[in-house]
């Protein structure tokens, strides 16, 4: 029996650890996406923008995101000492697996592993806030914003959920895998931040014009997309936790079926919107419209049948289309689509639990997005202002003309295609 056990626990551990990896690879697709829909001479800042938040992510979560998100399972608290991140931190590796069973179905994996699937998810919420500044941005402050977010601002609204807060134990507000969590958090943080830096110099004209600004390569951005569309299946798949028994593995199965056809229904009717509206198969509409459908399944994949997941992700497609022209229409400059993709759809996700979870009450989805949206979204701005008034968000008018590759980074992505004096 206790070999079964010891295989049981080894199983749903590495299962863990690979779908954590699998989110880990969605940084790579944040990174493509955002570097082939900016300009080339922004290309290098946004890659060092994406590799750095990764890292300072995983760094303050473990030193404060981690406990503040869970703190029955970490000793020590938010100023826990070095010694006490070694051990009581990220947990003990002496449980046997028969410990950690009897211990219940919420803790069948170590605090290792845990802390590993939840760090990848407070990155992927940062990384939708790098898209979105793009090209405008001093990449210190954003670092600096970086470690608020990743540290304490993700972390409280991540608990109020998933954490034992009040959102789950007083509302019964059901989020899956994150569309309200990560996603609308990112997109609020993100429109925090929009806000307060503004457009990128000659997006909008006088009369209410809107200049188009394409991206440089559409390749990446494509490339981007389907890295993030398999770095999904560890995203939502991983969120079952286990997969062990039978009606575990039964479940997994269903929800990558369903964050499958949901990204292919977003994507499928986004094109087709954009084909009606602008009379053009828009590429970059088609993309972020295969990411709205991902967001839109992610707050519960396992509950609707696959055709239903289907017309979720569409109905998703629909409104990130809708959603882009709009936010511009605003002049709110979101260079990638981002508070589109995950705040717009994030909140049409934690919506659409409705129709296929009987547990899910609408009082409680609603009080959900509105408490994440207001946490995050004024938190952010005060963390945005701030650092404005301080060391500034925004490089100079010079600066962005030249592209902040050089200004920012001293390179560039592409030099071999710059024009020789």
């Amino acid at each position: 029996m206790e070999d079964i056990l010891n295989l049981r626990y080894a199983l749903d551990t590495f299962y863990f650890l690979v779908s954590g990896a699998l989110v880990m690879w969605m940084a790579a697709g944040f990174a493509m996406l955002e570097a082939g829909l900016v300009r080339s001479k922004n290309t290098a800042e946004i890659l060092t923008k994406n590799v750095g938040l990764y890292s300072i992510a995983c760094i303050m979560f473990m030193l404060s995101g981690y406990t503040i998100m869970y703190p029955g399972d970490f000793a020590g608290g938010v100023f826990a000492s070095l010694s006490t991140l070694g051990s009581g931190l990220l947990g003990s590796s002496d449980n046997t697996a028969a410990d950690v069973i009897a211990s219940g179905g919420d803790t069948y994996y170590s605090n290792l592993s845990d802390f590993f699937f939840q760090v990848v998810f407070v990155a992927t919420a940062m990384s939708i806030v790098s898209g979105a500044v793009a090209e405008r941005m001093k990449l210190w402050s954003f670092f600096i914003f970086a470690v608020v977010l990743t540290a304490v601002i993700y972390p409280v609204q991540g608990f109020w959920n998933w954490g034992g807060g009040f959102l789950t134990e007083d509302f019964g507000y059901f989020d899956f895998a994150g569309s309200g969590t990560v996603h609308l958090c990112g997109a609020a943080a993100a429109l925090a931040g929009v806000i307060l830096l503004g457009a990128r110099k000659g997006k909008y004209g006088k009369n209410g014009q809107i200049n188009a600004i394409p991206g440089a390569n559409l390749p990446l951005a494509a490339l981007g997309t389907l890295i993030l569309w398999l770095g999904w299946f560890g995203f939502n798949g991983g969120s079952e936790l286990k997969v062990s028994d039978v009606g575990e593995a039964n479940a997994v199965a269903l929800v990558f079926v369903n964050t499958n056809m949901a990204a292919a229904g977003g994507l499928v009717f986004a094109l087709l919107l954009s084909r009606l509206w602008f009379g053009k198969a828009d590429l970059t509409m088609a993309l972020n419209g295969a990411l709205a459908g991902l967001v839109a399944i992610t707050a519960d994949p396992l509950s609707p049948a696959p055709l239903s997941a289907t017309m979720i992700g569409a109905v998703g497609g629909l409104l990130v289309v809708g959603s882009i022209v709009m936010l511009d229409k605003l002049r709110i400059d979101d260079p990638v689509g981002a508070i589109s993709v995950h705040g717009v759809v994030g909140i049409w996700g934690v919506l659409a639990v409705l129709f296929n979870n009987g547990e899910a009450t609408f009082v409680g989805q609603v009080v959900g997005i509105a408490a994440i949206f207001f946490w995050t979204f004024t938190a952010s701005f005060v963390v945005w202002f701030i650092i404005k008034k301080t060391l500034g968000i925004r490089v100079s008018e010079e600066e962005e003309y030249e592209g902040v590759d050089l200004g920012e980074c001293g390179l560039e992505a592409y030099p071999e295609f710059t024009t020789a004096e």
